[in-house]
């Protein structure tokens, strides 16, 4: 009885707590100062057709350096709590159905394609780095579904994940020398836009991205399979 009290009571005080931000907050109807300098000039300056991608990979690059960041440090967390001896090769025999073995087979190539297209296209669709490297991920997720026995490269995730990101600080410095700041895209010719080939070094940056967190998640993923 008194656990049901607490949890009503923690549900009104809540819905108090929230009712504001459906009532009282109302949508902007103007873009700020800044927000209309990126909408103005963005495409102009950067040749990137996703305004988004401009916005996060080049106005906003530190923040994105930071996130990237963020999740190294969240998958080297990961790793050392879940460490454990590897489980011998007899108890890691694969249960999965013929259904899900076949079905991997014929996805997994395509999942992938997705990836790479998914931060190839970043600067000209909604899409990039973050996204197509969870959507490699996934795929990998699938094939540890249907072959529990599968091992992971790990010196080659490694090796992924490490010179993405030192490539990645790399062209920040080469924007910042050659350009107008750190990661600024334009040390690169932007070229036509809303080609594949255009807005500078921003397919470069993203698809370094992509294969980052790409790698970042499946070595959580390999974590958590070992320490089963």
């Amino acid at each position: 009885m008194v656990k049901q009290l607490f949890i009503i009571i923690t549900l009104v005080f809540l819905v108090i707590m929230l009712l504001p931000l459906m009532t009282e907050v109302k949508p902007f109807e103007d873009l700020s100062l800044v927000s209309q300098k990126y909408v103005n000039a963005g495409p102009d300056e950067l040749g990137s057709q996703n305004l988004v991608t401009a916005v996060v990979v080049t106005y906003r690059g530190l923040d994105t350096l930071g996130e990237v960041a963020v999740l190294f440090i969240a998958t080297a967390g990961i790793g050392f709590f879940l460490r454990k001896k590897a489980v011998e090769e007899k108890d890691m025999k694969s249960k999965a159905s013929v259904l899900v073995r076949t079905g991997t087979a014929l996805l997994l190539p395509l999942i992938l394609l997705l990836g790479v297209y998914i931060f190839l296209h970043g600067h000209l669709t909604p899409g990039g780095g973050f996204q197509g490297g969870v959507v490699i991920a996934s795929g990998i997720l699938l094939l540890m579904l249907a072959q529990s026995d599968i091992k992971i490269n790990i010196s080659l995730l490694y090796w992924i994940e490490s010179l993405s990101g030192a490539f990645y600080v790399i062209i920040g410095i080469l924007g910042l020398a050659l350009a107008g700041g750190f990661l600024d895209n334009r040390f690169l010719p932007l070229g036509d836009f809303g080609r594949l080939f255009s807005a500078g070094a921003i397919p470069i940056i993203y698809s370094l991205i992509g294969l980052k967190v790409g790698a970042e998640l499946v070595g959580i993923l390999n974590n958590m399979q070992r320490s089963q």
